[in-house]
């Protein structure tokens, strides 16, 4: 039987019952990979950046700006075409096998900060109350998902409605909960007089723009000749650069010169033909990218930064980066596919 694809750096959506098998995309875990990536070497960039090699680190964050609106397309190709869901509980269901590994790490992260210093911003306690509200700084690259879930909530209901399926009560209840949370927290805040700090838990304009946006690139059946989106690549990767080095760095998500790279990349990587020898690691890896994603800011920290730090500049400090940021990556997938092997996927990714 067919595999299902894998559409995002989350767990696969699990196929409804008696349903046809799917195809698997294979261009899909292609992009999904190189996106994992992406984001470990915009990390590792930042380390960089940090540190003072600032060409280095401007260059390698743009070569990867891509990946976290590429995620966001890709989960709305998923939640819109790819695996939409049957019903409320299967949508609770994807929603969870994300909240728990989530879960995990946030602790993982509280208590490795908390080790290892410097001192957390009011303590662990209040570090962990920042991170129910959608913002914990030692594990700050979980923002992704705290806009992912109520963006698969928000879709998923929105199939549902469409599909003519059972009124999705707690669904629909968690999505309202999400919308009118901002207000009622700034208002507690008011009322009670406690620095309580900032909700993140949102869906941006930009993400429901590059989830619709990309359902619609990676459902195409032509999207014209693939050198042409190749060289569109190149040309929005030096708009990016070129952006990021004389206006703002980081360039916003939702920039015009990073929605370009982005759609570019996409539809270049779409419908590509990954040779059959090269499938079954291709799976492996694509299988491991949730909990890649989930493990690599530590490995950032553990190889990446004390490079950085005494890296000397100039095209030495991009060959460091390039080089650490491979070594975070390689150790970042072989640390989730072991644990994969282990059956702990369920609650660390």
């Amino acid at each position: 039987m067919p595999r299902i694809a894998t559409p995002t750096a989350l767990p696969a959506p699990a196929a409804e019952p008696g349903a046809p098998p799917r195809v698997r995309r294979y261009d899909i875990d292609l992009l999904r990979v190189v996106c994992t990536a992406a984001v470990v070497l915009c990390h590792a960039s930042a380390e960089f950046l940090h540190a003072g090699h600032r060409t280095a680190g401007i260059a390698g964050d743009s070569a990867s700006r891509f990946a976290v609106p590429a995620f966001f397309a890709m989960a709305g190709w998923a939640a819109l075409a790819g695996a939409p869901v049957a019903d409320e509980r299967q949508l609770l269901r994807r929603v969870g096998r994300v909240l728990r590994p989530m879960a995990v790490w946030t602790a993982v992260y509280l208590v490795w900060q908390y080790l290892s210093g410097p001192p957390l911003n009011g303590g662990l306690g209040k570090e962990s109350v920042r991170a129910l509200a959608g913002s914990v700084q030692p594990a700050f690259h979980l923002w992704y998902l705290y806009t992912y879930v109520p963006l698969v909530l928000l879709l998923g209901v929105a199939v549902l409605v469409v599909k003519g399926r059972a009124l999705p009560r707690w669904s629909l209840l968690a999505v309202a909960g999400f919308a009118v949370a901002p207000a009622l927290w700034g208002d507690a805040r008011t009322l009670s007089g406690l620095n309580l700090p900032p909700w993140h838990w949102s869906v941006s304009r930009y993400s429901l723009g590059y989830a619709v946006a990309g359902a619609a690139l990676l459902c195409a059946r032509r999207l014209g000749p693939r050198p042409l989106w190749a060289a569109g690549v190149g040309v929005a990767l030096l708009a990016v650069a070129g952006y990021q080095f004389t206006v703002r760095n980081p360039a916003p998500y939702g920039s015009p010169a990073v929605a370009a790279l982005t759609l570019a990349v996409v539809g270049a990587l779409a419908g590509v033909r990954v040779p059959a020898r090269l499938r079954a690691a291709l799976v492996r890896l694509s299988d491991a990218s949730f909990g890649t994603y989930l493990v690599h800011l530590l490995f950032v920290m553990l190889l990446v930064r004390p490079v950085a730090e005494r890296a000397p500049g100039g095209p030495a400090a991009a060959v460091a980066l390039g080089v650490t940021a491979l070594a975070a990556i390689a150790a970042s997938f072989a640390a989730s596919a072991l644990w994969g092997r282990l059956g702990l996927r369920g609650w660390l990714g």
